[in-house]
């Protein structure tokens, strides 16, 4: 606000800013004083409209004609989309062009700028807010991840250096027992040499005796032991250990000190929020009361597990060998193909483009079929892949199991990984040890598993972050609950094939229960769901697919 019109100050004349206001132009839109307003008169070019201005109009500030100097643009050229002035329309230079009151111009755009106003404050500033708070809350927990890294770096190192003490020790013990084996085995052949040396003193003795005696009787009986002693004794060698100190190999140090990723930070494009105009949804379609079946497609297979929509009335089908099948609803067949490795697929996906998509489990490769030619897109190492979905956004989601049996989601652009999803906030698997994990995005962009071995549909949003586990329904507590297949529909519905129990439940999004659909169904497997929201469901036992209206 202008320093002038401060709610503790009195509005001030617009063209001599010293005196208090008290008039009005409504041609020029400006405050007058009394002394101004005489002043601002006499411009005799323009039609002034001066009243006292407490009874001044809300009058638009009409922009000033570039052309046409002493006019006001109080017309609006349709065609050339621009303010124009009366003298700018009988020129003849917008001749045939439509023509609106600048005034309506204004409601209209007025009403545009309250609407986009109306947008930032309730609905793009707040998300800003919470994406701020977010990043506060990751700062956090950053903070308490990297010094818990920190700490186990510590005792890591605690424990190498526990180690290495202990091999420096037992190596010092060793010198050490080395060294007193050395110096017994010098000290005995001392003792020998000493021993020779007392008996060599003790003849040098006698000889002396015997030589001055002179007497015949000792030296006829001296017997000589130079011969003996000419040998000298044995001499013990020890030959001296020495330390050979190994190069240290700091490559192979670090392995065995912790394995520590390179730090990887990619930033996700943000998400585009939609009009208020886009954002409303779709229409409500009531659950019916009775769902029934309007079709059932004979597959031909021993044993069906998955069903993926083509079309309202084809669908691509996989079961117990190596062929996936495109049906229609008549049961023909319009299509049929054999997997790249003769292998049976581990599941299937129809892609945006009407492309499918095969997982194949002991190649270890997702496969794109486009035109009937068969694409390799991605090959894993130190995983396998598992199922796989199609995303509004034309991603690939696959669960996947390691060499070690672990379990993650993967998202892929093409052949590039952009996600990976494992651990909830606190480090724990977000999925069971087994291999059945059909999975499916909700329109709210959540990736739903269904995870059999865990007995739950296991639900985080966008960002992998845990929104909710759903362990069946409570009140029924005759069989266990045994998900299997996965969809999702257009009023955001999660629908889950409770394999053991025959029937399929429905969810809303929040993982709420809704109803069950049962159609006197036998183990129902993989679930689609077409642009009507029909529902194909893949009948294991019967190798049928039966659709079904529930909305």
């Amino acid at each position: 606000m202008h320093p002038r019109r401060s709610a503790q100050e009195v509005l001030l004349c617009d063209l001599c800013e010293t005196v208090p206001l008290q008039s009005h132009c409504e041609l020029c839109n400006i405050n007058l004083c009394k002394a101004c307003v005489g002043e601002h008169l006499s411009d005799t070019s323009k039609d002034h409209k001066v009243v006292p201005f407490l009874r001044r109009k809300a009058t638009p500030n009409y922009p000033k004609c570039p052309k046409h100097a002493d006019k006001h643009c109080e017309i609006y050229c349709e065609k050339c989309d621009i303010p124009v002035c009366s003298t700018c329309v009988t020129s003849g230079k917008h001749k045939g062009h439509d023509m609106s009151d600048i005034l309506e111009k204004l409601s209209a755009k007025t009403e545009s700028l309250q609407k986009d106003l109306k947008e930032l404050e309730t609905r793009i500033y707040p998300r800003y807010e919470i994406m701020v708070s977010n990043v506060e809350t990751e700062k956090a927990e950053l903070e308490r991840n990297y010094g818990k890294l920190t700490t186990d770096a510590d005792k890591q190192g605690e424990v190498l250096h526990r180690e290495i003490t202990a091999i420096v020790n037992q190596r010092k013990s060793t010198i050490t027992e080395m060294k007193t084996k050395h110096l017994d085995a010098i000290k005995k052949n001392t003792e020998e040499i000493t021993q020779k040396m007392a008996e060599l003193k003790q003849i040098m003795s006698d000889l002396k005796s015997i030589l001055k005696s002179n007497d015949v009787s000792l030296t006829s009986t001296y017997k000589s032991r130079n011969s003996e002693f000419r040998t000298l004794p044995p001499k013990v060698r020890v030959t001296l250990p020495s330390f050979s100190a190994q190069k240290i190999n700091k490559d192979q140090l670090n392995e065995m000190f912790s394995s520590l990723p390179p730090l990887s930070i990619n930033t996700e494009h943000g998400d585009t929020m939609k009009s208020a105009e886009a954002v409303s949804s779709p229409p409500v379609k009531p659950l019916l009361d009775e769902p029934r079946v309007t079709a059932t497609i004979d597959t031909g297979y021993r044993g069906l597990y998955s069903v993926s929509c083509l079309s309202e009335d084809q669908v691509w089908t996989r079961g117990e060998n190596n062929t996936m099948k495109l049906l229609n609803l008549q049961s023909k067949l319009l299509t049929s193909i054999q997997t790249k490795s003769g292998g049976q697929p581990r599941d299937i996906a129809v892609t945006r483009d009407g492309d499918l998509v095969y997982i194949d489990y002991y190649y270890n490769t997702i496969n794109l079929i486009k035109n009937k030619q068969i694409q390799t897109v991605i090959t894993l190492q130190g995983w396998r892949p598992l199922y796989v979905c199609c995303t509004a956004g034309n991603d690939l989601l696959v669960t996947m199991i390691s060499d070690d049996y672990n379990y993650k989601v993967v998202r892929y652009s093409g052949s590039t990984e952009k996600q990976s999803i494992q651990f909830d906030d606190q480090g724990r698997p977000l999925y069971s040890s087994g291999y059945y994990k059909y999975l499916s995005e909700n329109r709210n962009l959540d990736i739903c598993v269904a995870d059999r071995s865990a007995r739950a549909v296991v639900v985080v949003n966008q960002s992998g972050k845990l929104r909710f586990r759903y362990t069946g329904h409570p009140s029924y507590t005759k069989q266990s609950f045994t998900p299997i297949g996965i969809t999702t529909d257009s009023q955001s519905h999660i629908l889950t094939a409770d394999c053991d129990n025959h029937r399929i439940h429905i969810l809303d999004q929040d993982g709420q229960f809704l109803r069950y659909i049962h159609c006197h169904l036998r183990r129902p497997s993989g679930l689609c769901v077409d642009i009507r929201d029909n529902l194909f469901v893949a009948e294991c036992r019967t190798a049928k697919v039966k659709k079904i209206q529930y909305l």
